[in-house]
Formats: structure tokens, sequence, C-alpha cells
């Protein structure tokens, strides 16, 4: 039996979300390499800058008297994660777009013609897995900052206000970019094109709305997507920033107006970019 004959059994002939798909978009992006090296980076990248941050701020509170009512421990215990979303969203990318690189997406869509099922199958699949690991490496690094800390006064605590919803945040954040990066993947359809495209939305953006007119920094820009997925990461109020639930609101909508507009153009292309 081949893999598309295969494929053709476990789908159901409407088009719903079977075990068997779910389970065929699994095995896919669990046996590549690239899955596992990228999973890996993530975890490294959030707990070692976070414990290179976190030594940085430390020291520096030791001089920075006027700062020291303002500080967010639990914020620098995650700032590795402004790191390791790069590798979650070169992830959600290659997970559809690779399909496109190597011409596997028409095997999938012969075996499973509905397309927005493979798509939804896909999400659900990434997103999973970005939430565990998320959530790990978050958790991760939360107690590796605070173990850096420990002979402060500063030191905070899963049962502190808003550390928890920083820490489980840092896991519900990734997955949701996840599932952005793998939207774009399905409507640009080249890898490098879609990764430029989530990287400018989570870097180049924000770093133009530093140098915007003061009216534009205290409304717009903390609702641009970076900056508002990164808003629930911290536990302490900040200035010019969302608040954590409301960015992370603003950052699953634009998750889900992308994947909408996935859903919409998937059926109405060719399977192949001409």
């Amino acid at each position: 039996m081949t893999t598309t004959e295969h494929l053709q059994r476990m789908a159901a002939p409407t088009g719903a979300i079977t075990p068997g798909v779910l389970r065929a978009e699994w095995t896919k992006l669990t046996s590549l390499r690239s899955t596992r090296w990228l999973l890996l980076l993530t975890v490294l990248l959030a707990l070692v800058v976070s414990a290179v941050v976190t030594s940085v701020y430390a020291s520096q509170y030791d001089q920075d008297f006027a700062a020291r009512h303002t500080i967010d421990p639990a914020y620098w215990s995650l700032t590795g994660l402004i790191f390791a979303q790069l590798a979650v969203a070169v992830l959600g990318v290659l997970t559809m777009s690779g399909e496109y690189g190597t011409g596997l997406i028409s095997t999938t869509f012969t075996a499973v013609p509905q397309r927005r099922t493979v798509l939804i199958a896909k999400a659900a699949v990434v997103s999973a897995v970005t939430l565990v690991v998320g959530t790990v490496s978050s958790l991760g690094a939360f107690l590796l900052g605070q173990s850096v800390l420990s002979g402060k006064p500063i030191k905070a605590g899963l049962d502190d206000p808003g550390v928890l919803r920083a820490v489980t945040g840092g896991g519900l954040y990734l997955a949701v970019l996840a599932v952005l990066a793998l939207s774009l993947g399905a409507l640009v359809r080249h890898s490098a094109g879609a990764i430029a495209t989530v990287l400018g939305l989570l870097y180049v953006l924000p770093a133009i709305g530093a140098i915007l007119p003061p009216s534009w920094q205290d409304t717009a820009v903390p609702y641009f997507p970076g900056n508002a997925g990164l808003a629930i990461l911290h536990a302490v109020p900040m200035a010019n920033a969302a608040a954590p639930w409301n960015g992370f609101a603003a950052f699953c909508a634009y998750a889900a107006l992308a994947f909408t507009a996935a859903l919409y153009v998937l059926p109405r292309r060719d399977a192949l970019p001409k």
C-alpha cells in the first residue's frame, strides 16, 4: 500500500478531522530532524538567555536604587522566550511551507482532498507540541532565573501576583505563535519569505514602533503583534504596554485572522506554486 492510499483510508470523505489525519500530521512533524533541533533550540534559548539576562539585571539591582520599585524579576527570567520564539516561528512556517518545498504537499492533498482539513490538523498538532515544549521552557527558565536571584530580596515565586500567569502565558504565547507562523507559511508558500514575514512582525515592526511619535507609542505600538503577545510575560504592569490578557487577546486575533485567510485561499490555489 502506498503512502497516498494509506492516508486516503484514514481521511473521512466529509473532510472531518479524524484521528488518522491527526496521527499522520503528528508522524510527519515529529519524524523530521529539523523539528527536534528547533524544539531543542527553543528550550536552550529560553534557559540560557534567561539565566544571562537575570544575572545582568541582578548586578544592576545592586547599583540602581531608583529602579528597585519597578523591577519585574519574573519577566527577567522569561526574557529568553523573546529569542526562543524565533525557533518556534521557523518550526511553524516549515510545518506547512516545508511540504511545498519538497513537493510532498501534492501527495498530502491527494490523500486528503479537503485542504482545510489538512491545515486544521497541522495547526492542532504544531500548537499542541509547542504548547508543551513552550510551557516546559517557560517554567524551566523561570526556575533557573530565580535560582540566579537566590540570596537577593527580589526573588519571585509562582504564588506571587501575576507570576503564574506570566509563566503559563509563555507556553500559550508560543503555541499561538506557531499557528500564526503556520498560517503565513500556507499563505506565502515559500519558507524564506514566510520566515522573513514572521520575523518582521516579531522584531522589525516593534523596532519601527519605538521611533514613532509618543502618541502612537501610547496607543497603537503596544498592540503591534510582537509587543502584544509578549505582554503576557510581564508580572508587573509596564508603562506603554498593553495589559497582559488584552495584549494576548490581540495577538490571538492576529493569528486567527491569518489562519482564516489561509483557510480561505488554500482550496483556491494550485497545490504547488508556479
